[in-house]
This record gives C-alpha cells, structure tokens and sequence, in this order.
C-alpha cells in the first residue's frame, strides 16, 4: 500500500470513529430490497441486503454485470425508477438533527435531500448535460432549484473545478461538446458537489475513459473526500481499479453481498469462493496468461435465483449444504465478513493466483 493512500485509510478511520469508539454510521440499509414486476414473475435485482456506510470512508461496490450495483446506487437515494419498487429502510444520519428515513420522504425533502445531503454521480457524462447549454448554465440552474446563493455557489464551482484539475473560466463558458470525456466527468462531479452533500454515490463514473483518466480521477476523488469531508460510495466493476481508492470493499453476487471487508483484507485474503474468482480472473501484466482463470458458467437469472447460496451451481466447493441453505454473514474479523458455509477451508481448496497491486 502506498503512504498516500495509508494516510488516507488512517484519515477514514479516524473519521468514522466517535469519541467512544463507535464507527459513525452516516447511511444505514436494513433489508433493502429492490424488485420489478415482469409478465415471466418478480425480478428482483436487490435482494434484502444490510450495509452500514460510515462517516468518512469511501466504500467501493464491486461485482459482475447485472449483479445490482447500480440498484443498490440508486436505491440509496430512494431513486429506483417506476416500475420499480425498493422496501426495506435506509437511515440517513445527518451530522446535525435527527436521523432521516429515506424510503419515507415525501417529493419536497427527497428532492432536496439527493442535491444536498447524498448526491449522485451517474454512468456517462454526456447523457447528463443539455447540449444547449453552457456548463455555468448548468451550474446557476441547479443552484436556483435549490434556493442557494448564485454568487456564493459559483465560487464553489470555481473552487470545486480547480481542485479537479480543470479551468474554472474556460470550463464554465463551454458548451459540453467542447470537452472532452474526462473533463465533462470531473465537471459533472463538480456539479455534484456544488450543494455540499455530504455523501457522494458514483455509478460506474469512469467506465468510458481510458486508463490513464481512470487513474487520475481516482487520484483525484481522494484528494476530495479529505479536502471537503465527503462519504464516498463508487461503483464498479474494476476490482483492480477501486482497491486503488477504497477503505472498504463491498462484493455484490446475484444480488447480495457476498463479502464485505477492508479493502487489504478483501484484496489479499478474501474468504469467499466468487472474490477470489473475481481476482484469479482480473488481469494482470505480471501474470502468465495460462493463470488467468475465467469464471466458469453465468450468473442467474433475477427471476430464478436458485435455491441455498446462490454462488452454488458455479462454486468449486458447493455441497449439497450449499444447494440447500442460505449462508449467513459470518464475521471473519471485526472489519470482514463473508457469507459461505466453508470460508474457513477457502485458502486451501482455492489459491489466489494474481496478486491485485494498490
């Protein structure tokens, strides 16, 4: 691990911690569930899982395509589109007043609470921004929806655009066409954090660049969350990518999680059978080609999850325990837990055969 990025786990730490020792829980989901009604039966895409997001740290959600990282996204904002529908509940601890349930607000204070309390970052730039306007536009406008000082507001997009490495003027006088992909992103964070929210939710935010803008976006986000006091959550697919600014690491598999842990423990001891799948199939420059491992078979399907653990019918160690019960979370350390019956005999039935650098 790089000094920087200790520094940075040490700054998470201390943030989520209170004065008694207890981590400081800024988003609390219990149950949350997500589902789609569909003629073939219920999709559902969120599958009653419990996450507690502490103050301060910037959790990573990992997993394949069509797992439910972005249902998850938007479920935290009360934001899953009709015909949709999310149960469960999602506590929001603001720093001061009372705690907020999500699920349970009206339009007004929703409305409010997903610009100023928890924004979001979504998937693709370009899509978030009308051509016909030039980006102070966008700017003034959300400001104005939101009843803040114009004046004082620009001068934290200013502020905001600078630390990301972008030209404040220039920026705010171009239309988005005159960007190009990796400066509309870091504007579109900056937009996102013009209202001060205290938790930011990233949807894939750098899956359409290329290597060198991922990293320095990533760079970046850290240089943010220590800056402005932020809760971060990014979602993703790039194992190898998040390790690089997480504290925390979250695995999501046919919708539930299936380990959770600090991000040295998930990188380099993870105990369930689909991570360590994850990271014997992640690339690597340093590893023989013949030791990259593809995950065998498909993930299911969100109408017929099957049965037990729902890794089962891919997992090398599945038994018939496995087809038939549900594993619980089981805590393997104080910071990592993991939902498997045989996660203790995991190292010995499955080694790691890349080694992910942060």
């Amino acid at each position: 691990m790089s000094s920087d990025h200790a520094a940075a786990e040490s700054t998470a730490t201390a943030a989520a911690t209170d004065a008694d020792g207890v981590d400081d829980v800024v988003l609390e989901c219990r149950d949350l569930s997500v589902a789609f009604e569909m003629d073939r039966g219920t999709s559902r895409v969120l599958n009653g899982v419990d996450m507690d997001i502490r103050r301060g740290e910037i959790l990573g959600i990992v997993g394949e395509s069509g797992s439910g990282k972005s249902m998850f996204a938007s479920a935290l904002l009360n934001a899953v589109v009709d015909p949709g529908t999310t149960e469960g509940s999602i506590t929001y601890r603001p720093r001061e007043g009372d705690a907020v349930d999500v699920l349970g607000l009206e339009k007004g204070p929703l409305r409010s609470l997903r610009w100023e309390d928890i924004s979001m970052v979504f998937q693709g730039a370009m899509s978030s921004f009308n051509p016909t306007m030039d980006f102070r536009e966008h700017f003034v406008e959300t400001l104005e929806a939101h009843d803040y000082d114009v004046g004082a507001g620009i001068e934290r997009a200013e502020e905001l655009l600078a630390d990301l490495y972008l030209d404040p003027d220039r920026v705010l006088d171009s239309y988005p066409h005159e960007l190009s992909g990796g400066m509309k992103q870091r504007a579109l964070i900056a937009l996102a954090l013009v209202l001060e929210p205290e938790v930011l939710v990233m949807d894939e935010p750098t899956a359409a660049l290329d290597l060198l803008m991922q990293r320095s976006i990533i760079s970046l986000l850290g240089d943010l969350r220590d800056k402005y006091d932020l809760t971060m959550v990014f979602i993703t697919h790039d194992l190898p990518l998040v390790t690089k600014l997480a504290d925390r690491i979250g695995v999501l598999y046919a919708f539930e999680f299936a380990e959770v842990g600090d991000t040295e423990s998930i990188v380099h001891d993870p105990k369930h059978p689909y991570t360590r799948a994850l990271l014997n199939a992640t690339p690597n420059l340093d590893a023989p080609l013949e030791e990259m491992r593809p995950i065998e078979g498909s993930a299911p399907d969100p109408v017929n999850v099957p049965a037990g653990c729902p890794y089962h019918e891919r997992c090398p160690m599945a038994t018939d325990e496995c087809a038939d019960v549900k594993p619980p979370m089981e805590a393997v350390s104080g910071t990592h837990e993991v939902a498997c019956h045989h996660w203790p005999d995991v190292d010995d039935e499955i080694a790691l055969s890349t080694e992910v650098q942060r």
